[in-house]
C-alpha cells in the first residue's frame, strides 16, 4: 500500500494520508512544528506532499526542510511541491504595468492588485495584510477575477472580510491577562517598543511569505538537495497514483485551489 505524507495541510489533507500542520483543523490532523526533524524514520513514505508551505521558509531554511523531505522519502519516492509562482505573479504584473501607463479601462484596479500580490504577502505586519482591505473593497465584477486569480483562497478570506468590518463597528475583546502582559510591556518599552513587539512576534507567526520560487529556482533548489527528474506539473496532474481523486490541488468539481501556484515534483534516486 502506498503511504503518503501531506506537510502543513491546513484545511486540505485526506483521510487515507498521514496529516501534520502546526494547529490541526481536525482529529485525523497531527500537530508538528515543520521547523522541526520530521517524526518518522527515515524511508517511511512514498510520497511526500506541501503546498504554500515552502515560502513561508528562508532560502537556507527551505533547503534544509526538502532535505527532510527526502530523508523521509523511499528511494523511487516522489515530492510534490505547491508554491506561488513567482513567474506567472511578475508577467501578470508586467501586463498590468504597461495597461496602466496606457490608461485602458480599469487598468488601476489591476495595477493595485498586481502590487498586492507581489508585495503583500511577505511585507505585511496583520493578519490577512493589505490583501484582505483589498478584496473587501471589490465590486462583485472585481470579486469574479479576484475569484480567477485565487481560487478557493477567496472563499478562506471572504470570512476574514466581514470579521474586519465588525472589528470597525465593536470593542476588540481582550482577556484580562493579556491587557495586563501589554501594559507591563508598555511600561518597560514604551508605545513605540510595544508596536515593534507585535510587528516582530506577528512576522514570526508563520504567515508571511519569506522567500519566492519559480520553476527554475525551485528545480535548481530540488536537485540542490539531492533529488532527481524534477518536472512541473498542472494542478490536477501528477506522477503520484490517483492524484486528482485526493482533491488536495483541485476541488471535487474540478476548480483549481490556488489558481497562482506552481506544481513541480521529483523523486528521490
Amino acid at each position: 500500500m502506498v503511504k503518503c505524507l501531506n506537510l502543513g495541510c491546513g484545511s486540505r489533507f485526506h483521510p487515507d494520508w498521514v496529516n501534520l500542520d502546526l494547529y490541526p483543523s481536525s482529529r485525523a490532523v497531527q500537530q508538528w512544528d515543520l521547523q522541526n526533524e520530521l517524526p518518522f524514520p527515515d524511508g517511511s513514505f512514498d510520497v511526500v506532499y506541501h503546498s504554500h508551505v515552502l515560502e513561508h521558509f528562508s532560502q537556507q531554511n527551505g533547503l534544509r526542510f526538502l532535505e527532510r523531505c527526502r530523508k523521509v522519502l523511499r528511494p523511487g519516492g516522489i515530492l510534490r511541491v505547491v508554491v506561488p509562482d513567482l513567474e506567472r505573479i511578475v508577467e501578470f504584473y508586467c501586463d498590468a504595468f504597461n495597461n496602466a501607463l496606457n490608461r485602458k479601462q480599469d487598468s488601476q484596479f489591476y495595477y493595485d492588485w498586481a502590487i498586492i500580490e507581489m508585495f503583500d504577502q511577505t511585507t505585511r505586519e496583520f493578519s490577512g495584510g493589505e490583501m484582505v482591505q483589498f478584496v473587501r473593497k471589490a465590486t462583485p465584477s472585481q470579486l469574479t477575477f479576484l475569484k480567477a486569480r485565487l481560487g478557493g483562497e477567496l472563499d478562506r478570506m471572504l470570512p476574514r472580510v466581514s470579521q474586519v468590518s465588525r472589528s470597525e463597528t465593536s470593542p476588540q475583546r481582550i482577556s484580562l491577562g493579556n491587557r495586563l502582559r501589554r501594559l507591563t510591556l508598555r511600561l518597560l518599552v514604551g508605545t513605540e517598543g510595544l508596536a515593534a513587539y507585535d510587528r516582530g512576534r506577528f512576522r514570526s507567526s508563520g504567515e508571511v511569505h519569506i522567500w519566492m520560487y519559480d520553476r527554475y529556482s525551485l528545480g535548481r533548489a530540488l536537485e540542490l538537495v539531492g533529488f532527481a527528474e524534477t518536472k512541473q506539473f498542472g494542478p490536477s496532474e501528477s506522477g503520484i497514483a490517483n492524484w486528482s481523486g485526493f482533491n488536495l490541488d483541485t476541488e471535487p468539481d474540478g476548480r483549481v485551489y490556488k489558481p497562482d501556484s506552481l506544481y513541480m515534483e521529483a523523486s528521490k534516486p
